[in-house]
């Protein structure tokens, strides 16, 4: 799933109307696609769409698939052979296969299961959406049940090759601490790699907008800002102010949420003063040692923008290999 769509909300919302709506789920495609396995499409029944599942190479057969599967009230599952030429005018080196589910809202995907992947997708609770598409059946399962695609936001088919399990992650958050020359390079490289950035900085001149255009920026103390915000584990806290006074109340906070990234900037000798004070206030070294610092994979970084880099990949790291 294509992060920060809202496809899914878009299809119920048609429903409720009285509109009708289809979802299309891409499925299985060639290596290079423009759309990932997962991105979706919804198709009103008066011929509205939002979404995309090829880049533009398929979506007239889809809408006119989508509009006859809504008729008849069941699934279907299409699959497209895109020649060079097409492939090449949405950007690829090379044409392939790429295979569709088409679901009307309704019949074939209960409201009532929709819904409740709306409501976990507003609830930032990680879901996963399980079809058979040969019986039918259809499901919503926690991330455990799928524990390696939810933690490698991958959609695709089980080893029966008949179900297809999406992946309905909530967006990555970066929660930056502190408005310096590091974040400034940060935060547009999180961004990219599909992050939500949040900069926090009680010193309005540090964490302005003009320094950070487009952000979120929070001017409370740490602690409140991430007490505000809430914590979970497609969350990654970033500390750059080398204050103990911003920096710890935001790491106690962390450690007792279920974050999935912590790091720290400072040498090594600072860190072992911050693991001094984490061990006073009563964390136990199992909690400590989930914090990165000093801050960044080793790559011998010089400067912010190269330690940004460095952080990015560390986040990236523990992200996805745990």
């Amino acid at each position: 799933m294509d992060r920060f769509d809202n496809i899914p909300e878009t299809a119920l919302s048609w429903h409720r109307d009285g509109a009708g709506a289809a979802l299309a789920t891409v499925v299985e495609t060639w290596g290079s696609a423009p759309r990932r396995i997962g991105a979706q499409l919804a198709i009103s029944g008066d011929g509205r769409i939002e979404g995309s599942v090829s880049g533009g190479c398929v979506e007239g057969s889809v809408i006119v698939e989508a509009m006859e599967a809504l008729e008849e009230g069941a699934h279907r599952l299409l699959e497209f052979g895109v020649s060079d030429d097409d492939a090449f005018a949405v950007g690829l080196a090379c044409g392939g296969t790429i295979r569709i589910l088409v679901e009307p809202v309704g019949s074939a995907m209960p409201e009532a299961l929709l819904a409740d992947l709306v409501r976990a997708r507003a609830d930032r609770k990680a879901m996963a959406y399980a079809v058979n598409v040969e019986t039918g059946e259809r499901r919503l399962a926690g991330p455990e049940a799928f524990p390696n695609r939810m933690r490698m936001d991958r959609s695709g088919f089980e080893e029966d090759a008949q179900t297809f399990v999406a992946v309905h992650n909530p967006p990555l958050r970066l929660v930056v601490v502190g408005a310096v020359h590091i974040a400034q390079a940060l935060v547009p490289m999180a961004r990219i790699a599909g992050y939500d950035p949040v900069v926090i900085d009680p010193r309005d001149t540090f964490a302005s907008p003009a320094r950070f255009p487009d952000t979120r920026l929070m001017h409370d103390w740490p602690d409140e800002a991430v007490e505000t915000l809430g914590l979970d584990a497609r969350t990654a806290l970033v500390l750059l102010t080398h204050d103990p006074k911003l920096d710890d109340p935001a790491i106690m906070a962390a450690l007792k949420a279920d974050v999935f990234y912590i790091g720290a900037l400072g040498s090594t000798r600072t860190h072992a003063k911050r693991v001094a004070r984490l061990e006073e206030a009563g964390f136990t070294a199992q909690q400590i040692g989930r914090i990165r610092g000093p801050i960044g994979l080793d790559i011998g970084a010089a400067g912010p923008a190269e330690i940004a880099v460095a952080t990015l990949a560390q986040m990236t790291q523990v992200l996805r290999q745990g």
